[in-house]
Formats: C-alpha cells, structure tokens, sequence
C-alpha cells in the first residue's frame, strides 16, 4: 500500500453542520485526557484506568530498551497524533513504533505523519468496539504494518497480535504454544504474553529477548540502581 503524507497546506473545506474541521480540532486546547478526530467529530474519551497505564508503561519500557539497544527507530507512547492522509481520521493510539527507514514521517516534531510501524492499543472498558474493531479496519486502510490489541481487564486478560499480509490485509498471528510472540516489524522481538499481566522487571525481561550473558544482566541492574 503506497504511503500516504498528511498535506494541510490547502484551506480547509467547510464542514456540515454539527461537525469539527481538522483546523479547529488542531486549535483546542492541551487535554490532559486523550482527544481524537474521526469523521468530523472530536471524540473525548475517559481517563485510562490504574491497570490500563501499568501495561503502557510496562510495553513502553520493554519496546523502549529494545528499540534502544538496537538503534531501530523510535518509540512513543500517548498523547501521539498520527494522521493517515489529509481526509484520513486523528487517532493518539497508546504506543507507537516507527522504525528508522521511516522517519520522516515525524520529521515536523508534532505528529506522525502516515502510518506507524507498529501501533498498539491497550483496552479500557469505554474502548472496547474501537480497538477491536473500528481501529483494526483504520490501521490496515491506513498502512500500519503491526498491530496489538491489549486488554489487561479483569477476567479479560487477552492479547491479539496482527501483521501485514502480501495482500495488504492485517492478519491474526498467534502465540507459539508456549505463548510467545513474535514480532515482524521489531525483529528479533518476542514477548512471551504472561508478562503483560505479571510485568516482570523490565531489565531481566530485555536481557532474556535480547540475549544477554548474566553478568550484561547484572550491569544493567546495578545501572538502574545507580
């Protein structure tokens, strides 16, 4: 699918009545919650739980190292924009990966561009039909390559991982059968699924993925201690 690039140098067409232009949604003030623009309305949605920022955080620290260590790009989590085409919808998804073949696609500093590498989403009770489904239909139209679906609810507690396929569809890839996954877009990544709702230590998690010797491990754990 050919990359599309957000253009906002043209004056922006009236909107029906009722409705939000881009313009104006770019003009709002800083939320402290997350805001998103689709189909012409701005869509304001509840805070995110305790459980729900502990797996971000936890995902942002692990992907983090790893991006990291290997140089492969850049990762971020929310508040993120990523605009797919002028016409395309405003999502802030909660972790984001681009990888360094495709960094301009951030090279104005305020928003992606296009299509990131690698989104993922992370389930809250007042997010369940757009991660799972509204936002899987836009992410493939939109030429993301990797998409996670995360849901740490209680008596939840699921993972769905899809990866571009040939034709351009967004495909389910499962665990191994010792629940492991694999990513395309990291490689070299896996993540075995336990951990999202043990969230290990991030360092000893890293080092397992990464292959380090034992005392690479210790290092880096007397670093963090330092």
């Amino acid at each position: 699918m050919a990359e599309q690039l957000l253009t906002i140098d043209s004056p922006p067409a009236a909107e029906p009545a009722g409705q939000t232009s881009y313009a104006d949604y770019l003009a709002l003030p800083q939320e402290e919650h997350l805001v998103e623009w689709v189909d012409g309305e701005v869509i304001h949605h509840m805070p995110p739980t305790i459980v729900h920022q502990q797996v971000v955080a936890y995902l942002t620290k692990l992907l983090g190292l790893f991006v990291e260590f290997f140089r492969l790009g850049v990762l971020v989590p929310a508040p993120i924009e990523m605009k797919c085409g002028s016409d395309g919808p405003s999502r802030e998804p909660d972790v984001v990966f681009i990888a360094e073949t495709n960094r301009a696609r951030i090279a104005d500093g305020k928003r992606i561009s296009g299509p990131a590498d690698l989104v993922i989403e992370v389930v809250s009770d007042d997010s369940v039909a757009r991660d799972y489904d509204d936002k899987l239909i836009e992410y493939q139209e939109c030429g993301v390559a990797e998409y996670w679906i995360v849901d740490p609810r209680p008596r939840r507690k699921r993972a769905m991982f899809f990866q571009r396929n040939q034709s351009g569809t967004l495909e389910i890839v499962k665990p191994d059968s010792d629940g492991v996954y694999r990513s395309a877009v990291l490689s070299g990544f896996w993540l075995n699924v336990s951990w999202l709702w043990e969230t290990p230590d991030t360092l000893s998690a890293f080092a397992q993925i990464a292959e380090l010797p034992p005392q690479a491990i210790a290092d880096l754990q007397a670093r963090k201690l330092q």
